[in-house]
């Protein structure tokens, strides 16, 4: 796993190793990234289930101005914190130890978040349950969210897909 472009581009970094995880491939996060173009600059980031930080990381590299990261495994906290460390990243990162909705409940509201991204676990229901909370109360300015092509996300007009063969990423953006 590598950075894919800007200010860190082909630094590789530390992976989560255990056969649970599924790390966003760089085919995706690359196609991801490109998507949300120059919005990325200047950007206060959200990476929920932030695992390795990839995401996040991506983001800051391209010059995100912050990213918070929010992941609730202690081991994968572990890695993320070696990735920031590995990139230099330590003073544009916040890692948080807690579960994403534990998060959004306490935080999300405190500050303004131009772009929220999450990967979360496929087939758990967790692209739904983001995508209906952010419908109903926005907590950035735009969710992106990774899931399978299989898992349930809200029928809504105001959602954008772009299928990847089985991977999806759902883009919510806030009503102004």
């Amino acid at each position: 796993m590598r950075i894919i472009a800007g200010e860190w581009k082909g630094r590789r970094l530390k992976a989560i190793r255990g056969r649970k995880i599924r790390p966003t491939t760089d085919r995706i996060r690359e196609a991801w990234m490109a998507a949300v173009g120059p919005e990325v600059v200047g950007a206060r980031v959200l990476d929920l289930f932030a695992g390795s930080g990839a995401l996040g990381l991506e983001a800051l590299s391209r010059g995100a101005r912050e990213a918070v990261f929010v992941e609730k495994v202690r081991g994968a906290v572990r890695v993320l914190e070696q990735n920031l460390e590995l990139v230099g990243a330590g003073d544009r990162a916040r890692v948080v130890l807690m579960d994403a909705y534990r998060f959004l409940d306490r935080e999300a509201g405190t500050g303004e978040f131009d772009l929220a991204f999450a990967d979360p676990p496929y087939g758990q229901g967790h692209a739904n349950r983001l995508l209906l909370r952010f419908l109903n109360d926005p907590f950035a300015n735009a969710l992106w969210v990774e899931h399978r092509s299989t898992d349930s996300v809200p029928a809504s007009p105001e959602l954008i897909q772009r299928r990847y063969g089985d991977t999806v990423l759902t883009i919510a953006t806030r009503d102004e």
